[in-house]
C-alpha cells in the first residue's frame, strides 16, 4: 500500500530546543475517522482536531508565528507524508 492509498498519513518535523536536542512535531491525518492528531515532543501535548478546528488553528497560527519575523533556516524544507 502506498502513502496515496493509505488512510494515516503522518507529518513529522524537529524543532531545534535548548542544550542541542531538538522537539518532535508531528500530525496524523486519518481520512477513514476524518480527524488530525497533532504532537508536539513527549507528554500531554497532544490533541485532536476537526478539519474546521485544524483549518482554524492553521489561519491563527501562521498569522501569530509570523508577527514574529521570518522563518528559520531549518524550517525550510519539504515536509512529505509518510505511512508510519
Amino acid at each position: 500500500m502506498t502513502v496515496a492509498e493509505s488512510t494515516r498519513r503522518f507529518y513529522r518535523l524537529r524543532a531545534p530546543a535548548a542544550e542541542g536536542k531538538s522537539v518532535a512535531v508531528s500530525v496524523r491525518v486519518d481520512d477513514e475517522r476524518g480527524d488530525l492528531y497533532v504532537g508536539v515532543g513527549s507528554g500531554s501535548r497532544r490533541m485532536y482536531l476537526t478539519p474546521a478546528e485544524a483549518w482554524a488553528l492553521w489561519r491563527c497560527l501562521s498569522e501569530a508565528v509570523a508577527s514574529l519575523g521570518d522563518p528559520p533556516a531549518e524550517i525550510r524544507t519539504a515536509v512529505h507524508p509518510t505511512r508510519r
